[in-house]
């Protein structure tokens, strides 16, 4: 479904992204890890079209995102770090404006697209709230709404838990698990915990290169006994 080959992004004098390749199918969960400034958020900006690579290619089922980037939206949901929203707006108001921006234009249509979306991120006791009353993990929440509106084969979720409490934090974690069958699933996270828990596969990059590329399993295997935190600045550092 994602397929990333020898991706580079440069800026100045500093290589963000170095050849990076790899690949998620329909079912993955893909746990995208690395310390700050490793590459991750540049990478997935490049997967989703919001950054051109200067070299290597991305492809959401089967389409080019230089070639095509229009096509490869309508493919992907994407929540990015910080998610954008005009906080002015209702929280029912601004995913209505996403969903005809997604095609939905009739009445009915967008109205049930909402409403599913509503449903999943559990936003229903502040859907008439404006955006900019909500809390932290609210907010979050409608970033993740908007991600899902239009029922995309592929996710990118940078940090999708990112200011919940933990109870919100195991309901996104649910949520996503139970959508993977049918989805690929990019997720970045600082969590060591939320890739135990619910990612089948895990990709770590240090300086814009992967260092690993395994599932969970395999990765708790370099180090039998090991935390996971230890085994990932073990790999981090040893790169640098």
């Amino acid at each position: 479904m994602i397929e990333v080959k020898g991706l580079v992004k440069t800026y100045g004098a500093k290589r963000a992204v170095d050849g990076i390749s790899f690949e998620v199918r329909r079912g993955d969960i893909l746990g995208f890890l690395g310390p700050n400034g490793a590459g991750k958020s540049t990478t997935m900006k490049m997967i989703t079209g919001f950054l051109r690579p200067d070299a290597g290619q991305a492809l959401v089922d089967g389409i080019d995102v230089v070639a095509d980037p229009v096509a490869v939206k309508r493919k992907l949901g994407y929540l990015p770090e910080s998610a954008p929203s005009y906080p002015e707006m209702t929280v029912e108001e601004f995913l209505g404006f996403i969903a005809e921006v997604r095609g939905f234009r009739a009445t009915d249509a967008r109205r049930a697209q909402v409403d599913r979306a509503i449903a999943l991120t559990h936003l229903a006791p502040v859907r008439r709230q404006t955006i900019e009353t909500l809390s932290k993990g609210y907010r979050q929440r409608v970033g993740f709404a908007q991600a899902l509106l239009h029922d995309p084969p592929a996710l990118v979720l940078d940090e999708p838990t990112d200011g919940l409490d933990p109870n919100q934090k195991n309901e996104v974690r649910t949520l996503i698990k139970g959508m993977a069958a049918q989805k690929a699933v990019i997720l970045s996270t600082h969590i060591l915990e939320e890739v135990e828990a619910i990612c089948t596969r895990v990709i770590i990059i240090s300086r814009g290169r992967v260092v690993a590329d395994e599932t969970p399993a395999q990765l708790q295997a370099r180090q039998p006994g090991a935390r996971l935190d230890a085994i990932f600045r073990s790999l981090t550092q040893s790169d640098l």
